[in-house]
């Protein structure tokens, strides 16, 4: 197996996007990466799509040669990955496996989804296909509604109210606020957050991560031919991708993110490295609790104690930085795009190029991409090449 870098990344930011469609988002990220990584784009060999909701929400299957004739490389290999809004981190694994396996020397990696055009049921509707079918979602649950099952569960063992989770979102829109690439640019007062409208009990309004239009890509290369091509690559020491069961109630331990703490502990096995090694983390808030969550199925805090970094340890100078650049909550969530997001973002940080978002000496970063209540979650360990 091959070392494999990051050369080159693009990013839009997340929005509603109501003008452009699917394709020319996909295009501009894909752009952005090339300029970034000086690279034409006839060197790209293979193409991984990370998508979520493109049949439901756009009308568009088969993104693989959609996408591939339209930012100019048809002719080769291409195909949509799919794992719930884990798609993201899916497809950056399958691009990562292609160029450390020999098979290609450039791979593409993009993540694309157009939600804003739908709206209301409809759109609620089409998220709810990442929950078992038969068992939750005919039941009417949604994902706010296993959230708050989850959350509601937590905050019973632990004896807490809704105000121990504020930090979270208090963090997550101070550092959007400084990120032009944020859906939302508000920040929050954690007095404000337990009095915000509910959207299903107890989450609230400022709980939840508002989705979004977005795109995202990212170049890879074996990691020697990329010390010759660019000034910063950025390594992937660690790449792992686990399951979980799809319905919450099947988990012997619903509070326990099993399949964020198997791919978590491949990837820290592949990667030599350890939670304390972590210089920030880019995590799964789709909802607070999975932020609480995956911070103890991952080894930065003892079960039932996630919540207690909810405030300065999470900070961009705190213990371990998380949502560095407002993560879900205030960056926006884009679905299948969520996990190339986290890993532009991630590489930005260790290239020194995050700007007021930059957490000081960062050398080793993290990203976790989760599909649904943790069904599906795909951790990457990143670290800058000296």
């Amino acid at each position: 197996m091959r070392d494999v870098s990051i050369i080159g990344v693009g990013q839009l930011p997340v929005a509603e996007h109501w003008e452009t469609s699917l394709r020319r988002l996909a295009f501009q990220a894909v752009q952005a990466a090339l300029d970034d990584a000086g690279l034409p784009r006839e060197r790209i060999e293979i193409v991984y799509v990370g998508n979520m909701l493109a049949e439901r929400l756009s009308h568009q299957a088969h993104l693989g040669a959609l996408l591939s004739d339209f930012i100019g490389v048809r002719g080769i290999e291409a195909l949509r990955i799919e794992a719930a809004d884990a798609s993201g981190g899916a497809a950056l694994r399958m691009g990562y496996l292609a160029v450390a396996s020999g098979m290609v020397d450039v791979a593409l990696v993009l993540g694309v989804e157009k939600v804003t055009d739908v709206v209301g049921s409809a759109r609620l509707a089409a998220m709810s296909v990442t929950a078992d079918a038969d068992y939750e979602t005919i039941q009417g649950a949604t994902p706010a509604a296993l959230a708050a099952l989850l959350m509601a569960r937590y905050m019973h063992e632990y004896e807490l109210d809704l105000s121990a989770f504020a930090g979270f979102s208090v963090n997550a829109h101070a550092n959007g606020a400084l990120n032009p690439n944020a859906m939302y640019r508000n920040r929050i007062k954690a007095e404000k957050f337990p009095t915000a409208p509910v959207v299903s009990a107890p989450v609230n309004l400022f709980d939840a991560a508002p989705e979004g239009d977005g795109a995202a890509a990212i170049l890879l290369a074996p990691t020697e031919a990329a010390r010759d091509s660019v000034a910063k690559p950025v390594r992937i020491a660690g790449s792992a991708m686990a399951t979980d069961t799809l319905a919450v109630h099947d988990r012997p331990e619903p509070l326990f993110l099993a399949a964020a703490n198997i791919s978590a502990g491949r990837a820290y096995d592949q990667a030599g490295a350890r939670p304390t090694d972590i210089a920030l983390f880019e995590l799964h808030d789709s909802f607070t609790i999975l932020a609480a969550l995956a911070l103890e199925a991952c080894g930065f805090a003892e079960q039932g104690q996630g919540w207690k970094m909810a405030g300065n340890a999470i900070s961009l100078t705190g213990r371990l930085p998380i949502a560095t650049f407002g993560g879900l909550k205030a960056r926006g969530h884009p679905f299948g795009a969520t996990g190339i997001y986290q890993a532009v973002e991630v590489a930005l940080q260790l290239r020194g190029e995050a700007g007021d978002n930059q957490v000081p000496n960062a050398r080793i970063g993290m990203a976790q991409n989760l599909g649904g209540m943790g069904g599906t979650a795909v951790t990457h360990i990143f670290e800058l090449v000296e």
